[in-house]
């Protein structure tokens, strides 16, 4: 399933655990939009929380704990991310436009607070090696998951997909439910996304909520996009980098040490 979505300053309210397709994907997704001088709170009685700032500068207060975030744009700078278990106030303070990006889900788990700053999130840069001619290029970026994070009911991070490049490729899909949301460097980005086995438009704020079979995505040629994922654990089979290649349509890479050739077995 795919949202669009006009955003306005305050709180918008994407899917909620509790109800429609928030049912399938167990977590609470919003977009924090902020201006100068906003303050806004959480204090969640049952649900882990995190804030991930796409752009903007703002001040996070939590547990007699700060911290300022200062970022410009998503695409040239690594994310500040605040992850709290439940029970936890959180208070931030906008110093001038700041967009934010919230996911929660229940977690019976008590467990101590990060903020995952910059210097603190791994950045993977994936298909730099000329495979498939470059086309799927693009950096992943991981604030927390189950390695670093095994209390967590959740795991979130970024990625960074190129103009006119592909992302979330080959095809794959894995048995816990996942959320995008997209962020483009105009807001007149674009792109497709495949989910659910739906084909489906991506715009600049819009979220896709994948459930089931195969998922990946491209950008239009001249956009960028940075979209945020995040994967809900299903109980007693966490998401532990699971990937399951779509085997119909699987390139396979062949390394001859001179040259990288693909080929597809399907001859599609």
């Amino acid at each position: 399933m795919y949202i669009d979505k006009q955003v306005k300053r305050g709180y918008n309210e994407y899917i909620r655990l509790d109800e429609g397709i928030g049912k399938d994907a167990m977590m609470d997704v919003a977009l924090l939009v902020m201006e100068d001088g906003d303050t806004y709170s959480f204090n969640e009685a049952e649900k882990e929380l995190a804030c991930l700032v796409f752009d903007g500068k703002c001040t996070f207060e939590w547990e007699g704990q700060s911290y300022d975030v200062d970022r410009p744009n998503p695409f040239d700078y690594n994310p500040s991310c605040l992850h709290v278990c439940k029970g936890v106030e959180v208070k931030i303070t906008a110093h001038g436009p700041c967009n934010i990006y919230v996911q929660k889900t229940l977690n019976e788990k008590t467990f101590p607070s990060k903020m995952y700053k910059p210097e603190d999130t791994d950045t993977w840069a994936r298909g730099n090696q000329g495979e498939l001619m470059g086309c799927i290029k693009r950096d992943v970026r991981t604030c927390f998951d189950l390695d670093n994070a095994p209390y967590s009911n959740m795991v979130l991070g970024e990625v960074v997909n190129l103009p006119g490049k592909w992302s979330s490729y080959p095809p794959h899909h894995h048995p816990q439910p996942e959320c995008y949301f997209y962020r483009y460097d105009k807001p007149m980005g674009f792109g497709a996304g495949w989910g659910n086995g739906e084909i489906y438009e991506t715009h600049h704020n819009g979220l896709a909520i994948i459930t089931d079979k195969m998922h990946s995505q491209v950008t239009a040629p001249g956009y960028s996009c940075c979209y945020a994922w995040g994967i809900r654990h299903l109980p007693g089979d966490p998401w532990d980098k699971t990937r399951i290649d779509d085997e119909e349509h699987l390139w396979l890479l062949e390394d001859d040490a001179n040259d990288h050739i693909w080929h597809c077995p399907t001859g599609n």
